[in-house]
């Protein structure tokens, strides 16, 4: 008991050991780590700068308000680039958003747990399977049964609308927007069912126990607390859309075009840098591409700063609640 009684004496007469210098050198390997995450974006942001000048200095404004693209004549301008790029992605996140929700709803809320680890096994699969297979995919097999099958149907029933009007060719921006959803579809899903299953269990209890029906709970409670987490989801799959190449590149027709119809030939930002870029052989030509670059990347940052705006201010209206 002596020994023991001294030794903790001892211990507690030791000088304390100096945390000092461990913690300066864990403090700047961090802030080294974060820098370089902004050094690497502002140097793609220089490159596409310095390389699109003089893009921007041959057409000025008029290159993003101008679909005229013919490299023999030296005409460049990016509207119909971003056009498909915007109405594609918007088809896909049209579909994808309800869809993706519903699956992460029914596989936390409503399926036995072995059904959804199995169909939750089969979403993460489906996000791993690399966009050039959902290309080949969509070129070989849902572009022949949208032409036989899908346009023909929304040509008898919406002809009327200019959307669905035209021959069904299979391939163009409205198969572009369905193959983009079935590719974010996965991600929203998967990010989603993590963000409800975090849900305090004594939250939802609670709601059943003054009366709630499991719709009701869902609505008000689950879908109210990770609201934050969903639109981070959203927002990801958005991202991923929008800068997506292969599988549009195969399926979208590859047109510089704008077109009312959904069912007509056209291109994103990210189908025309693959397709052309390997045949920019003019000075002018490859700083065009540099400048299509550059708009993806500010319609990337304007969306990616919404989002931020959005989250900081859902975190504000939850404060002000509480």
């Amino acid at each position: 008991m002596k020994e023991s009684t001294a030794a903790i004496a001892n211990v507690a007469t030791c000088a304390p050991r100096d945390q000092s210098r461990p913690d300066a050198v864990f403090k700047w390997l961090a802030a080294a780590c974060a820098l370089v995450v902004i050094v690497i974006m502002a140097g793609i942001f220089f490159e596409l700068v310095r390389n699109s000048g003089m893009a921007f200095r041959e057409f000025g404004f008029s290159f993003l308000t101008s679909d005229s693209w013919n490299p023999i004549a030296g005409e460049f301008g990016a509207a119909s680039s971003i056009y498909g790029t915007l109405v594609s992605t918007g088809i896909a996140m049209i579909i994808a958003i309800p869809l993706s929700i519903i699956i992460a709803v029914y596989l936390v809320e409503v399926a036995h747990p072995k059904v959804s680890g199995l169909i939750g096994g089969a979403v993460e699969l489906l996000a791993a399977v690399p966009s050039i297979i959902y290309g080949m995919w969509g070129l070989f097999v849902f572009a022949a049964l949208m032409q036989t099958h899908v346009q023909p149907f929304l040509s008898r029933h919406l002809g009327a609308l200019p959307l669905f009007q035209g021959p069904p060719m299979g391939i163009g921006v409205l198969t572009a927007g369905l193959i983009l959803a079935f590719m974010v579809l996965p991600f929203i899903t998967a990010i989603t069912r993590d963000v409800l299953m975090m849900v305090p269990p004594v939250l939802k209890e609670s709601a059943y126990g003054v009366g709630s029906t499991m719709w009701e709970t869902v609505r008000f409670v689950s879908l109210k607390y990770g609201r934050r987490g969903i639109v981070g989801a959203v927002f990801l799959g958005f991202g991923r859309a929008l800068g997506e190449t292969m599988a549009v590149t195969f399926v979208i027709g590859n047109s510089h075009r704008i077109s009312a119809s959904l069912f007509s030939a056209g291109n994103t930002i990210a189908s025309s840098l693959a397709n052309e870029f390997n045949e920019a052989s003019e000075p002018i030509y490859l700083s065009s591409l540099f400048a299509l670059a550059l708009v993806l990347f500010g319609i990337t940052l304007v969306f990616q700063t919404i989002a931020h705006y959005w989250v900081a201010r859902m975190q504000r209206l939850e404060a002000g609640d509480r």
